[in-house]
């Protein structure tokens, strides 16, 4: 099976199956170091979106629906970075609820597959309010063990392996390399330039297609076990009881 074969935008009204599965890849457009694309966050939640509806169609035999991903998201801390689009807070909240609203009017379970940390904080407040509507949705995090924060050799090394004519190998530079609670105060303050005039938090050297690969494999087998035996949070974000939530990308 495809992405093809999974997309929403392709079909038809009379080709969507009763009370399907929907999964809707959440990503952003902002700045991702010299080297990466702007579309990063969102070229990840859609391979790992892609790997999981091909999964999860072929253990339940029923068809699930790639919805077209939420290109824009949170990204407020790397707006003094050009080609950053955000829509910010409020906006992304107000656009998951309407959109779960409609979807939920002809869909079964909708599933949210975010791969930006900013876009969080509206992605469970959303969920949260359409739960208590009684609305069946959850959302879950791109995570892997480890990894760096923003642009570092986790993220290259993914887009290595997803699109690596997207990466500008000879323009990548170490960022800053510190932990989010060391670098957090002066994030939230004055945004990622303040701490990485590149706009890479992390290192990518080292980075590999096959290191890409391996992790994307990762983030696809954790959202699987999230999907198949979790239950929401209090944030409706799927976890799995005495599972630890992984470092997720800025």
């Amino acid at each position: 099976m495809t992405l093809t074969q999974h997309g929403l935008g392709d079909l038809t009204w009379p080709d969507i199956p009763d009370k399907p599965m929907v999964i809707v890849p959440v990503g952003s457009t902002e700045q991702h170091g010299p080297h990466l694309p702007l579309d990063t966050d969102t070229v990840i939640a859609t391979a790992v979106t892609a790997a999981v509806a091909d999964a999860v169609s072929l253990r339940t035999r029923e068809r699930v629906l790639v919805a077209p991903a939420i290109s824009y998201g949170s990204s407020g801390e790397h707006q003094s970075f050009a080609g950053t689009a955000s829509i910010g807070f409020v906006a992304l909240r107000f656009l998951v609820v309407e959109l779960v609203r409609s979807l939920s009017a002809w869909a079964g379970r909708v599933v949210l597959i975010n791969a930006h940390g900013g876009n969080v904080a509206a992605l469970a407040a959303a969920v949260r309010q359409l739960r208590a509507e009684n609305r069946d949705v959850a959302w879950l995090p791109c995570v892997t063990d480890g990894g760096d924060l923003h642009a570092g050799r986790m993220e290259t090394s993914l887009m290595l392996h997803l699109l690596p004519d997207t990466v500008k190998a000879e323009r990548a530079v170490a960022g800053d390399i510190r932990s989010l609670a060391d670098i957090l105060p002066d994030l939230k303050a004055h945004g990622v330039r303040a701490v990485s005039p590149t706009g890479v938090l992390g290192d990518p050297a080292g980075a590999s297609a096959a290191e890409g690969q391996r992790s994307l494999e990762l983030m696809v087998e954790d959202a699987l076990l999230r999907i198949s035996q979790g239950a929401a949070d209090v944030h409706g974000m799927l976890a799995v009881h005495e599972r630890a939530t992984e470092r997720m990308p800025a």
